[in-house]
């Protein structure tokens, strides 16, 4: 898809001096196709309801306006996030990003879920592996005033950041854009999970615990955090394949000594096929924007359901 048909599909005027300026303002490495999505969102964004109060509130607590950005691994939702902000606080807009992989527990919970409920749970990644409690709570205290730390994850060490080096912003936030693969993922009906998907459940978890408990926390306080998000944009990725290959990619910024091998690889993305696959099903009917991938990772469509 090239600019023009994003122009298009957004509703945007292309001769409009404020857009034109925005994306002149924007990472010019970016895809081009990013850098107008972007710049045309921040644009409808601030000039609509979002320095007002997201429709979601929590205890009478109003929170800043979230908004999700998901899809599967490798897909882009962090170079996006970033755009996205970068673009909004251009337009004087308090925002900030964050993504729910920084929210995982850390490696001695995973440990502890992995020797009480299932040993596939040490491995980070899938629901049921995120402190979602720090994540509300996060979101709470960024609707506050002062200083808010972010937690930071570091993959390499398979482990969450020393809190001294979270980064920290000043509330409160007109908006949070929150990113992360999983990010909206509904419960499976129960019989969806019988059957083994792939080689890790059907040797790792042939009686379906593991996949068992990820849909009973996708049932619960992931819910509960997805609900809180006011506006969703789902990155749908051509398939599995694409995670996979992607991902790699991704491996490869790594230090040597902490990338994984290919068979390590394989098996580390298998945790994810389920609720990726689920996600193709179901999340562009729950989405405001659905954004489809091609093989080359270019933009080959865009369907809007709504923009403000």
């Amino acid at each position: 898809m090239n600019r023009a048909e994003v122009f298009e599909r957004l509703a945007l005027d292309r001769e409009d001096p404020a857009l034109q300026r925005l994306l002149d303002q924007l990472d010019a490495q970016a895809p081009a196709d990013w850098r107008v999505l972007a710049a045309g969102l921040a644009l409808r964004f601030a000039g609509g309801s979002l320095r007002g109060a997201s429709k979601h509130s929590e205890g009478g607590t109003v929170l800043p306006r979230v908004i999700g950005i998901s899809g599967g691994q490798g897909a882009g939702k962090s170079t996006l996030a970033a755009l996205l902000v970068d673009a909004l606080q251009r337009l004087g807009v308090r925002a900030a990003t964050g993504s729910i992989d920084d929210f995982y527990l850390t490696l001695d919970e995973r440990r502890e879920l992995a020797r009480t409920v299932h040993p596939l749970l040490v491995t980070r990644g899938v629901p049921g592996t995120h402190d979602v409690g720090l994540c509300r709570r996060t979101l709470r205290a960024l609707q506050g005033s002062g200083w808010v730390a972010l937690p930071r994850f570091d993959k390499g060490r398979d482990d969450r950041c020393p809190r001294d080096a979270w980064p920290r912003v000043r509330a409160p936030l007109d908006c949070f854009v929150l990113e992360g693969w999983c990010l909206g993922a509904p419960p499976q009906p129960e019989a969806h999970l019988a059957s083994p998907l792939n080689a890790l459940e059907s040797f790792e978890d042939p009686g379906g615990r593991w996949r068992g408990f990820v849909n009973q926390a996708l049932m619960g306080e992931y819910a509960q955090l997805w609900a809180q998000v006011a506006f969703w944009l789902y990155i749908r990725v051509p398939d599995m394949a694409a995670v996979t290959r992607w991902r790699t990619q991704q491996e490869q910024s790594l230090p040597a000594e902490r990338r994984m091998t290919t068979e390590q690889l394989d098996r580390f993305v298998a945790h994810y096929e389920r609720i990726t696959r689920w996600m193709f099903e179901t999340m562009p009917e729950r989405s405001d924007i659905v954004v489809v991938l091609g093989a080359d990772h270019g933009l080959v469509s865009t369907q809007v359901r709504h923009t403000g």
